[in-house]
């Protein structure tokens, strides 16, 4: 299934994701937020795994090719895939950390103009709307 999402932070003019198409596991229509979210670390998951070097692809000189850098540079991030974190990412511990940050508000769901709030609310993309994810961040500071 594919849907439209784009991630947004508090008090910055520019998305930090602007309108990317991604395809969902899921032929349901309709699912609810905690499914939602596991399809959607699956999915990035997923991506990190398939770009990522292994040990022996590691690039040591950082020298890009000629056409290297002109793809790096239409992505709007220059990176030379230097891995520096080499454990395995468990799929379960992920998915569990995104529904716990997403119950304890440090990021909020959109679906169209509708805030999905809690874990059991269904999602219909048969209705073909734009999903936004929006980082919270908190403010810090003491009490007088």
């Amino acid at each position: 299934m594919n849907i439209s999402i784009s991630v947004k932070q508090l008090g910055k003019k520019h998305p930090i994701l602007q309108e990317k198409s991604i395809t969902l596991d899921t032929s349901d229509s309709i699912v609810t937020v905690r499914t939602f979210l596991e399809l959607i670390v699956k999915h990035q998951i997923e991506l990190f795994l398939a770009s990522s070097f292994e040990w022996e692809d590691e690039d040591t000189i950082h020298l890009p090719k000629e056409n290297y850098l002109p793809i790096l540079t239409d992505t709007g991030k220059v990176g030379f895939g230097a891995l520096y974190n080499h454990n395995k990412i468990d799929l379960v511990t992920a998915q569990e950390n995104a529904i716990l940050a997403f119950e304890d508000g440090l990021y909020a769901v959109f679906y169209g103009e509708d805030q999905l709030e809690t874990l059991t609310e269904e999602i219909d993309f048969s209705q073909n709307k734009s999903i936004t994810f929006i980082r919270l961040t908190f403010l810090a500071g003491s009490y007088w």
